[in-house]
């Protein structure tokens, strides 16, 4: 994606199988006359055999209209009834099903926690997809709304909630205008017990932390708070809140009907099931993709049609995640410990192809200085430690080493991350600190030379405001 121009959308992704390769993919763009030199190994080159996706699509398997008499035709009625709420819980703890909101944390075990604190309870899902590389959550509300709602009413009732509500960013007109539809399609039926509430969040990075979401439902800015207390102990209220990632509680509703056994079905046994990814960058079809955990990146590359131009690197896990080089990212399997284990983040599954024709340290400041400017302004670390960070990135990338940009990102690092109310300074540290590990010959060249032809290249990692378009990339 450039900052001028949209990414080009195909239609729904296939996911069905490999897309054939033919061999290198040619380059498409100005290659660098000086500076590091490109990358030329299994970057360059997709490995001759790898394996398909096998029971997939589930999630995208019911994309469409996004109407109710299609939903209920393809996944049938709402379940559930006769069934003791607390049941549920038991069977997603028995799915393995972890957050697809970043973090990762098992499903059950926060429902179970929510569900054990006193009173009544509160559900909230997130579908403010604050990060601007990812799309998967736009993608699920506009297509495949019925089976976000459908698992906000079932995780509603397991907890025992009496107030339930559904978080998009306020900027988006035509998605809300479409879930105001959707919404009264599900009153017309009498599908929900529990009302849900549709709520438009400000449209900054920050307000889709779960923390800025509680906060701005009881009347407060949309801002991170301190912890403790946590949501699952005091939220919206003053109740026990579950909060969710709407693709979280879209497998929730699949798992709800098909169990448990069905959702291992997929997947590896210590990360099962499915997960939607937002792949962009150098690949020839952009978009978001249903994979199974476990896929290696290359595989998810080659599932996007396969790099557009030879690669350098890949950015995975958006911009609270991390540069991986191409020859260390291609074997990588797209679970939580898998890319831990390689110095990655999985978070909502982005994976960012970066080409040898791009400078990494100009794409890294122009997202560093976006990340300064986004923070709620309420602790030191984001007042002022993220503006010094991305000035000495602004530095390194176009002016070179004159005034000891290395060793002043080096000591700011330490001095920024761990110290703030929520973890968006650590993001943007993690972010720099994979920048340094991963491409340290480009480090050292801009240190001693300065700019390198590269930075010329349109930018790629997108920016709020590069593509004002509503809607999705299906």
């Amino acid at each position: 994606m450039t900052a001028t121009r949209p990414m080009p959308v195909t239609g729904p992704m296939p996911v069905t199988g490999p897309m054939p390769v033919t061999g290198p993919m040619p380059v498409t763009g100005p290659m660098p006359v000086t500076g590091p030199m490109p990358v030329t190994g299994p970057s360059a080159v997709m490995p001759a055999a790898t394996r398909a996706p096998r029971r997939l699509p589930r999630l995208l398997a019911g994309i469409g209209t996004g109407g109710l008499e299609e939903h209920e035709r393809r996944h049938g009625p709402l379940p559930g009834r006769g069934r003791r709420p607390e049941r549920l819980i038991d069977i997603v703890e028995a799915a393995g099903l972890t957050g697809r909101g970043g973090a990762g944390f098992p499903a059950g075990r926060k429902m179970r926690s929510v569900a054990a604190g006193p009173g009544r309870k509160a559900v909230v899902a997130n579908g403010a997809e604050g990060e601007p590389a990812s799309r998967k959550d736009r993608l699920l509300l506009n297509r495949l709304p019925h089976l976000v709602l459908d698992g906000i009413t079932l995780a509603a009732q397991a907890v025992g909630a009496d107030e339930a509500y559904l978080c998009v960013h306020g900027r988006e007109g035509a998605l809300l205008d479409r879930l105001d539809h959707v919404m009264a399609e599900r009153q017309a039926a009498g599908l929900d017990p529990v009302p849900i509430q549709v709520a438009g969040l400000p449209g900054r990075y920050v307000s889709s932390e779960q923390s800025s979401i509680v906060q701005y439902l009881n009347g407060g800015p949309a801002k991170p708070t301190f912890a403790p207390p946590r949501p699952h102990e005091r939220g919206v209220n003053g109740k026990p809140t579950l909060v969710h990632n709407v693709e979280t509680l879209a497998h929730l509703a699949l798992i709800a009907r098909r169990g448990a056994r069905w959702f291992r079905g997929a997947g590896l046994p210590s990360a099962p099931g499915s997960m939607l990814v937002t792949v962009s960058g150098a690949v020839i079809r952009p978009g978001v993709y249903e994979i199974e955990m476990g896929m290696t990146a290359g595989e998810v590359i080659r599932l996007a049609g396969g790099p557009a131009e030879p690669l350098r690197a890949l950015l995975i896990g958006g911009y609270f995640g991390a540069w991986l080089p191409a020859e260390t990212a291609w074997p990588v399997p797209m679970t939580h410990a898998g890319l831990r284990a390689a110095g990655g983040a999985l978070g909502a599954g982005i994976v960012i192809a970066w080409p040898a024709a791009a400078c990494p340290i100009a794409g890294t400041a122009r997202v560093v200085r976006y990340l300064a400017e986004e923070s709620a302004g309420q602790c030191g670390p984001c007042v002022f430690g993220l503006p010094a960070l991305a000035d000495a990135l602004d530095s390194l990338a176009f002016s070179g080493g004159r005034d000891g940009d290395i060793g002043e990102i080096a000591a700011l690092i330490p001095l920024v991350e761990r110290r703030g109310a929520c973890r968006h300074p650590d993001g943007a540290t993690q972010l720099v600190r994979s920048l340094l590990t991963a491409f340290p010959a480009d480090v050292r060249w801009h240190q001693r030379q300065g700019a390198c032809d590269s930075v010329r290249h349109p930018p790629l990692l997108p920016l709020p405001g590069d593509d004002e378009r509503d809607g999705d990339w299906a």
